[in-house]
């Protein structure tokens, strides 16, 4: 088999199966492990694939810069936010972190919503002014362009101040295995310290994140109080993460 024969194999079994175990690749072919490693590394680099300990994961669309991210999954994004927001309570003290989901989570606050907004997304905190009732508080620091949020030490400094009600974080992977990732270190670190700040996390979970992986884990799936989705509840991968205590909270 050629390489590139081989290649196309490797992505036919991560859509199919939603995983590569590359051991069990290559006693199917009856090549070297090392063969099938070296394979997906380039698949990797090529962005068709996330490299994890034994194999490969579907990779994350949601990893695109902040412009490309508007017109994936819209419509999942928006069912997705409307169950989010309904989750705020007048007076709640909420964090809600960056990403176009984050944003559709404003769209649909009531406009009379009495509450605290936290949030170090530019984006959502200048789409709160629309919203007269509600407190927002803004934290600085570093500005991360791909995802138009602050981070560094000077954003989690400030984040540290804040005792929350709610965490609503956004994630570009949710997977039994890999957990709750995105694709950036300082990003994962900042949105650790964020809900550690909170008294529950939800993430929003948009279809194109099921099963999907990013380098960097933000926390296991079970750590949260919950993952918002409006992927169907037969999908494997909520099976999975069912079967594993994840909390699901399905979006109409």
């Amino acid at each position: 088999m050629l390489p590139a024969e081989r290649r196309d194999l490797l992505l036919a079994r991560l859509s199919a199966d939603g995983k590569v175990v590359a051991k069990d690749i290559a006693t199917e072919l009856s090549l070297p492990e090392d063969t099938i490693r070296r394979d997906l590394r380039e698949l990797a680099a090529a962005g068709r694939c996330q490299r994890v300990y034994g194999g490969a994961l579907p990779p994350a669309p949601a990893e695109a810069n902040y412009q490309a991210r508007t017109a994936v999954a819209p419509g999942s994004k928006n069912r997705v936010a409307a169950a989010a927001a309904a989750l705020i309570r007048p007076g709640a003290t909420v964090l809600l972190d960056g990403g176009t989901t984050a944003l559709a989570v404003v769209a649909a606050l009531p406009a009379d919503l009495s509450a605290t907004i936290v949030t170090h997304s530019v984006t959502v905190a200048a789409a709160l002014v629309e919203h007269p009732a509600a407190e927002v508080l803004v934290l600085g620091g570093r500005l991360f362009k791909h995802s138009a949020v602050t981070c560094g030490a000077t954003t989690a400094e400030a984040a540290h101040g804040i005792a929350a009600d709610l965490f609503l974080l956004g994630v570009t992977g949710v997977h039994h295995r890999a957990g709750l990732t995105t694709g950036d270190a300082d990003e994962a670190a900042m949105k650790r310290t964020l809900a550690s700040r909170a008294a529950e996390t939800y993430v929003l979970a948009s279809a194109e994140k099921i099963g999907a992986a990013s380098p960097y884990t933000v926390l296991p799936s079970a750590e949260v109080a919950g993952v918002i989705t409006d992927v169907p509840g037969d999908d494997p991968e909520l099976v999975r993460l069912s079967a594993a205590g994840v909390p699901l909270i399905r979006a109409a």
